[in-house]
């Protein structure tokens, strides 16, 4: 090999390397494994345990208004009910939560998937998964994106979504989608 083919082929060698520890520094400090990320993250740990504690009180408050409150099509879907509980959280500066359709079939377009981190989570929703999330910066502020799945749970769901009647009990009709400050 020629001296100029040794020097070309150790700049190319070089320029490559810095290329990767160029790009590994971005991702890092663009809000990739740092601190603020890991799961060694005191914040982001009392926040996922937040999203958990609410999922289940939101869940649970569904299932019970339905089974003892809705007895007939005139009666207030629970869904319904969720939807201005969440308005309420939101307005009170608490949280962001909303319900996302899975079915591609909403009672309500304002139940579509409204981003691509909302795209994304009901495709994995579908796919079996029942936890999907991402940490999100905006205004300087991080925030945690958490969906998690609602599954078809009561008969009595049909009442309100009779597109439900044919789906295996537990098939993920669609999510709740968690926007949480990470304080």
């Amino acid at each position: 090999m020629t001296t100029q083919h040794s020097i070309l082929r150790r700049r190319i060698h070089a320029s490559l390397a810095l290329a990767v520890l160029l790009g590994l520094c971005t991702w890092m400090v663009g809000g990739g494994l740092t601190a603020a990320n890991r799961d060694d993250d005191p914040a982001l740990k009392r926040t996922r345990k937040t999203v958990r504690m609410l999922d289940d009180l939101y869940k649970t408050a569904v299932v019970l208004i339905t089974q003892h409150y809705v007895t007939q099509d005139s009666d207030l879907p629970a869904g319904t009910a969720a939807k201005a509980l969440f308005a309420a959280m939101k307005k009170k500066g608490w949280h962001e939560v909303r319900l996302v359709d899975a079915t591609g079939d909403p009672l309500n377009d304002e139940n579509s998937p409204q981003d691509a981190f909302e795209r994304k989570s009901i495709k994995k929703l579908l796919a079996g998964e029942g936890w999907i999330e991402e940490v999100v910066k905006k205004d300087k502020k991080r925030y945690l994106r958490v969906t998690t799945a609602v599954p078809v749970v009561l008969e009595k769901c049909t009442m309100c979504h009779e597109n439900y009647k044919n789906l295996p009990k537990g098939k993920a009709i669609g999510g709740l989608a968690y926007t949480i400050p990470i304080e």
